[in-house]
């Protein structure tokens, strides 16, 4: 029983070091070919525990296999988190920014399943954490004291590294691949740390160089009377559709299926009452999730695809697009219905006049998942507080619709507009959902519950669109992001669609002559691609005097 525990003890401890020198990068490379790789740290490192085998792992060689234990436990927490990234939001872990996610990401569980799931899973993966930077030293000293027991197998280790060394360099010099984009020849372990560390001196750089575009702003200061005179008298709705990407409209049928039938059916209701629509592509800064970085990006005319930026932009001067509104003298109204808590900062930023949440929305309904608010009541609450009465002040406003959130289920159905009352009619709909049962079939299925959801809330906006019998409302609905991975596939694009909808025929009219943007309500696969933060100045220039470059 003693030899086959130690016999296990030292597989784990391969099985650790193994994937802390050896591990995958990123998610491409998770297969059992992507682990035949010899990597440089890796015959330093059974050279290492030959020298400490020979000393028997005590005093100095002790504390160097301490220190090595901690390096790779260290490591390995950057290959977890690298690849948690990579697959959720298509880029690795950034280690100057990306530690403040995880009360989102804590969040977002709770929303998506339960507190005490969320919970859990925190202490799960500080459990993780802590175990890694135990386990890895104790792994490091286990196999300097099991790989070299007889003399001879000092002898052995010497030759072996010898060999390894030689053969890692001419490995080196040819190539050798052993899947596309990894090569059998790795640096490992201090390869991962190096490339680690030159992404925490380029954040550090972008931020000096961020801040000196911060300054550069070429609509700051343009006087309120000559801003957005092609849309005087005007309501005018920017509004984000959670997770809306390219996969929706050029995805697999699983997902386009039901996001096609409801734009047929949008484009025929729509066009029946006299509404006309412009559609063409943006690049998000962002995949997969925080949105914020989207939102920040549209409204200021600049990249912002982290969250250094974005702690950056948010506390600047910048002239977002909402604050050009109010200048100009329309009454500008924020709806994130997702919010739950005071927000200074995006309301300082953003320069609303008001600003509508989960608090005062008005909904006492269920919550469908991540979503407090369906996207129907979102629509139908903002009306009736803002543009119910015929003589109401223009009004700007930008409208989170988060039904078509992670994890796509359970999902809303349209009611009636006049019975949605306090939305206590959702309480039948949320139970009749649960009880068809969550998403189903693995990977199609979530695919095709991420399609209906998107179709879910287009449907909404048709409804909204009908039910407002406002001549003078302007739309403009885009995606903040593309989904996860489990839905975009690996490597896909950051696009998302954007569409202006308008009752007025000069509007959309104008943005096709200006912009080339074909007509619908779905973009053609070679219509225009622009960088999101090119649209706010293209937008004031549009539909303002000229005289905004």
């Amino acid at each position: 029983m003693r030899r086959a525990l130690r016999l296990l003890g030292t597989v784990v401890a391969v099985a650790l070091v193994w994937f802390a020198v050896a591990g995958p990068d990123t998610v491409a490379e998770l297969s059992v070919r992507g682990l035949v790789v010899l990597p440089l740290d890796g015959v330093l490192l059974l050279a290492l525990i030959g020298w400490a085998g020979s000393r028997r792992v005590t005093g100095r060689a002790a504390a160097v296999l301490t220190v090595v234990g901690v390096f790779l436990g260290v490591v390995s927490l950057l290959r977890v988190l690298d690849l948690g990234f990579g697959w959720a939001l298509d880029r690795p872990f950034d280690p100057l920014s990306d530690w403040s996610y995880v009360g989102a990401a804590r969040g977002l569980l709770a929303d998506a399943t339960s507190p005490v799931v969320a919970v859990v899973a925190l202490v799960g993966a500080s459990a993780l954490v802590v175990g890694l930077l135990v386990v890895l030293p104790w792994a490091v000293r286990r196999l300097s004291v099991a790989a070299l027991r007889p003399r001879a197998g000092g002898r052995v280790a010497t030759v072996a590294v010898v060999a390894l060394a030689a053969g890692w360099a001419l490995l080196a010099v040819t190539g050798l691949h052993v899947a596309p984009g990894r090569q059998v020849a790795t640096t490992g372990a201090v390869g991962v740390a190096a490339h680690h560390v030159v992404l925490a001196r380029d954040e550090v750089r972008d931020r000096a160089a961020f801040e000196r575009g911060l300054e550069v702003d070429a609509v700051h200061g343009v006087p309120g009377d000559r801003l957005l005179t092609g849309l005087r008298g005007k309501d005018v709705l920017v509004v984000f559709v959670e997770s809306y990407g390219k996969v929706a409209l050029q995805g697999p049928p699983q997902v386009t299926s039901s996001v096609d039938a409801a734009l047929d059916d949008a484009s025929a209701q729509l066009g029946t009452l006299g509404w006309s629509s412009r559609s063409a592509w943006l690049t998000s800064p962002t995949f997969g999730g925080i949105s914020w970085l989207a939102h920040s990006t549209l409204e200021s005319g600049l990249w912002v695809d982290s969250k250094g930026r974005y702690d950056q932009v948010l506390s600047s001067d910048r002239l977002t697009l909402t604050r050009a509104f109010g200048e100009a003298g329309w009454r500008t109204v924020g709806v994130v219905p997702a919010n739950q808590e005071d927000w200074p900062e995006g309301l300082r930023f953003y320069g609303y006049d008001a600003f509508y949440d989960d608090r005062n929305l008005g909904y006492s309904g269920p919550r469908f998942g991540y979503a407090t608010v369906p996207d129907q009541f979102t629509l139908k609450a903002f009306h009736d507080r803002e543009l119910a009465d015929p003589h109401h002040q223009p009004v700007m406003a930008e409208v989170d619709l988060v039904s078509s959130h992670l994890p796509w289920t359970p999902l809303p159905r349209l009611l009636d507009w006049d019975h949605l009352g306090d939305g206590s009619a959702f309480t039948g709909v949320r139970a009749q959902a649960l009880a068809t049962g969550g998403v189903s079939g693995g990977r199609a299925g979530v695919k095709a519950a991420y399609g209906d959801s998107i179709a879910y809330t287009l449907s909404s906006l048709v409804s909204f669109l009908k039910e407002s019998r406002d001549d003078d409302l302007v739309l403009v609905v885009l995606g903040d992001h593309q989904p996860a991975s489990v839905v975009s596939g690996r490597g896909a694009s950051h696009d998302v669609p954007v569409t202006v909808i308008a009752r007025d025929p000069a509007v959309t009219a104008r943005v096709g002559d200006l912009w080339g943007w074909p007509e619908g309500l779905s973009p053609r696969v070679n219509a225009p691609v622009w960088r999101m933060d090119a649209f706010r100045d293209r937008f004031l220039t549009t539909f303002g005097p000229g005289q905004v470059p």
